[in-house]
């Protein structure tokens, strides 16, 4: 049995939360079950990056657990992950905002994300990765 290799993706982050990713203090990034994430799994590496600029972070994923709704990842996952600079009580309204019922009836992957270590190298697996123009 072989393992299969590391995917790469490109994601696109408001600033907000890239400067938590890129900080080191965002662990837990909440996205939507669109078709495009349904594979996303431990191993693959993630380029985030902020809509209309140059400006990237690579992140590898750690884990990826399935929720029903916001509510449950945010009571699964704990807040500190997910938004260290917001309050427990905050978070679900700072998601709403971004994600709608209707985007979170399609399901809610906490995906847990690690910046590489400066010793640590990663294959390249986001060498050809274009830009997918979803969030």
């Amino acid at each position: 049995m072989t393992d299969a290799p590391a995917r790469g993706r490109e994601l696109s982050l408001y600033r907000e939360y890239f400067e938590l990713v890129g900080g080191g203090t965002k662990s837990i990034e909440v996205r939507v079950k669109y078709p495009h994430l349904e594979d996303l799994a431990a191993g693959d590496t993630t380029r985030f990056r902020i809509k209309s600029t140059d400006e990237s972070c690579d992140v590898r994923v750690s884990r990826v657990t399935e929720h029903k709704s916001f509510e449950a990842l945010l009571e699964g996952e704990g807040p500190a992950g997910v938004n260290p600079g917001a309050s427990r009580d905050q978070q679900p309204a700072n998601i709403c905002c971004i994600c709608g019922p209707e985007k979170e009836a399609l399901g809610a992957p906490a995906v847990e994300i690690r910046l590489p270590t400066a010793q640590g190298t990663w294959p390249s697996a986001l060498a050809d990765v274009a830009p997918s123009g979803r969030e």
